[in-house]
């Protein structure tokens, strides 16, 4: 069974009362909008704080010699059963744990600790439903786990294609998930996740022929965002592109590491 992991309140960076409906907006926008200033100052705040905490991580995991994946989706994409695929072919060769993010029931923590990988489970139902994980969230969840006994951490984000993206946790990769029953528009309409992010997994490929869905441009929209950024298109169910998938993480654990 996976630890759960319920947050204090001190966790949250938004006030008890306070709906989240502040921008999370990175860059120029936060310095030069004049409207709405006091808001636009705190949510500078809270991000510089954020990614000073981040550093932390990434210092600890560079010390530690543990790769860390982040990995973001809308809700319903296939990202948990794509991550048990994942984790059944690495364990126990690389020696994994997951951190999974979710507003309630640590449904998708049971599944994934069936692979025998060490996982922690944060819900954040209980302050209103952080819509992400933020590095201070990650830092607290890092306290049940031997980061010597680990060589890859993956961070199962809360669903949401919005504000995970704009939260450094401290990661070397960032990978997003895309299911073909989404629509081809979304790197479109959610340009940061697509430009923030390393890698894009084009999911569920084997309903392909029941949908009217076309990857190709699917993969041109996400190349529009983001040029070159490698797309492989996955199904947890048939097995397809996994290999791809799973080559890519290893890479990318071997140019930190040098093994």
């Amino acid at each position: 069974m996976p630890i759960e992991l319920f947050l204090c309140p001190k966790a949250r960076h938004h006030k008890e009362g306070h709906p989240h409906h502040h921008p999370h907006t990175k860059g120029p926008s936060t310095a030069t909008r004049t409207s709405g200033g006091r808001e636009i100052r705190v949510v500078r705040r809270v991000l510089d704080v954020n990614d000073r905490m981040a550093a932390r991580n990434r210092e600890l995991f560079a010390e530690k010699n543990v790769f860390v994946l982040n990995l973001m989706s809308s809700p319903g994409s296939g990202k948990t059963t794509t991550l048990e695929r994942t984790l059944e072919r690495l364990v126990p060769e690389i020696r994994c744990g997951v951190i999974v993010g979710d507003i309630c029931t640590t449904a998708d923590a049971d599944r994934l600790a069936v692979s025998g990988a060490p996982v922690v489970q944060v819900n954040t139902d209980e302050f209103g439903g952080d819509c992400h994980l933020a590095a201070h969230v990650i830092e607290n969840a890092l306290e049940n786990f031997d980061l010597e006994a680990l060589d890859l951490l993956i961070v199962e984000n809360v669903g949401n294609l919005v504000c995970p993206a704009e939260f450094d946790i401290g990661e070397d990769r960032r990978v997003v998930v895309l299911s073909v029953t989404e629509g081809e528009d979304k790197p479109l309409k959610y340009p940061l996740m697509f430009r923030e992010c390393d890698a894009a997994l084009l999911n569920k490929v084997d309903l392909l022929p029941h949908l009217d869905f076309d990857a190709d441009l699917a993969e041109a929209n996400i190349w529009q965002i983001h040029p070159d950024m490698p797309v492989f298109r996955t199904s947890a169910k048939t097995g397809e592109g996994l290999d791809a998938w799973i080559g890519w993480i290893r890479d990318r654990m071997r140019e930190k590491t040098g093994a």
